[in-house]
């Protein structure tokens, strides 16, 4: 399965790289799959933020808004009950809430197989020699992806990520840099481009390729 080659530079390689199908060629049929493997990722990257307060955290309330008996009004002890305004609530988020999503491990790499096979289809995956940006620059970066075609959201994966690489794509809003082995669902379909470098391609064979 060839896919569009670049050299370093940008320009049309010679050779074009071959894909593994059985990572990049699968008939996509539960989808199912793959909005489970989607939702887990966002689960999984929720804070607990939200924090509420309930009737033993609210300021105030100490003193019993009226005696016990002899006003005709129901008995009080405290206005910050959760039913009065301002009181505290019940039953809200305290902070300590897990979302996490666990998917056992042969799923989620099934699941990964079909977004590529899917990015693969629609063709949005492209193959790189190499993604080095020695200088570090920006500007080179830009340079880089304007040969390439590229100018929406962009997901280059790497071996590995260099200092050189983060600075000079830490600054472009479109484009995020991914490890092979850390390839999801979430980036792969949310992607318009998908480029891959020659490395991290033999390391995502190793990892995805199979049954594994």
């Amino acid at each position: 399965m060839a896919v569009t080659t670049y050299t370093k530079s940008g320009t049309k390689a010679t050779t074009a790289a071959k894909l593994d199908k059985t990572i990049f060629a699968l008939e996509v049929k539960n989808h199912e799959l793959l909005k489970q493997a989607y939702v887990a990722y966002l689960s999984n990257a929720r804070e607990a933020s939200a924090v509420t307060k309930t009737r033993g955290l609210v300021s105030g309330g100490g003193k019993k808004p009226w005696k016990q008996k002899g006003t005709g009004r129901a008995r009080f002890g405290s206005s910050r009950n959760p039913i009065w305004r301002g009181g505290g609530i019940v039953f809200g988020p305290t902070g300590l809430e897990n979302y996490t999503k666990k998917l056992p491990t042969q799923t989620k790499r099934l699941a990964i197989r079909q977004a590529l096979s899917l990015a693969a289809d629609a063709g949005k995956i492209s193959v790189i020699e190499g993604f080095d940006m020695k200088d570090g620059k920006t500007a080179a970066a830009v340079t880089l992806f304007n040969k390439l075609g590229v100018s929406k959201n962009t997901v280059i994966v790497v071996d590995t990520k260099t200092d050189d690489v983060m600075r000079a794509t830490n600054n472009l809003p479109k484009v995020k840099v991914v490890q092979a082995r850390y390839v999801n669902v979430y980036d792969t379909l949310n992607a318009d481009h998908i480029i891959i470098t020659s490395k991290a391609l033999v390391m995502m064979a190793e990892w995805l390729g199979g049954t594994k």
